[in-house]
């Protein structure tokens, strides 16, 4: 039994709705989650969510934006991720050589790659 200590019977607690909603309100302050209050007052996490349930019921304990929905940044696409997609978007390439390799790439490629690639491809 969890509040067996020498022998003693753990004695249920009463908790008011003053205190439940004390408890309740503290979920999502400073980033606190439901399993980290209930570890501070000793709690399971079903409680709270059972007293947060039963607040609204009672019209005591309104459900908020702050509560539903943390804050979440999102960060703009970098670079890399911006060129990934622009050479998705290209066109494929395919280069038939003299000597009859073949060079496929991405239409985006630039000249001077183009050129250096194509004379290491015919020298190989």
């Amino acid at each position: 039994m969890r509040g067996d200590v020498l022998g003693a019977v753990e004695r249920r607690r009463r908790w008011t709705d003053a205190e439940k909603f004390a408890v309740v309100c503290k979920v999502g302050r400073h980033g606190a989650s439901v399993t980290q209050v209930a570890q501070r007052h000793d709690l399971r996490r079903q409680q709270i969510y059972a007293w947060r349930h039963d607040l609204r019921k009672k019209g005591l304990c309104e459900p908020t934006s702050a509560a539903l929905f943390p804050p979440v940044d999102i960060a703009p696409p970098s670079v890399l991720e911006a060129k990934a997609a622009a050479d998705i978007a290209a066109p494929m390439v395919e280069i038939v050589l003299r000597n009859g390799r073949q060079i496929r790439c991405r239409g985006g490629i630039g000249d001077d790659d183009l050129s250096r690639l194509t004379r290491l491809v015919e020298a190989a």
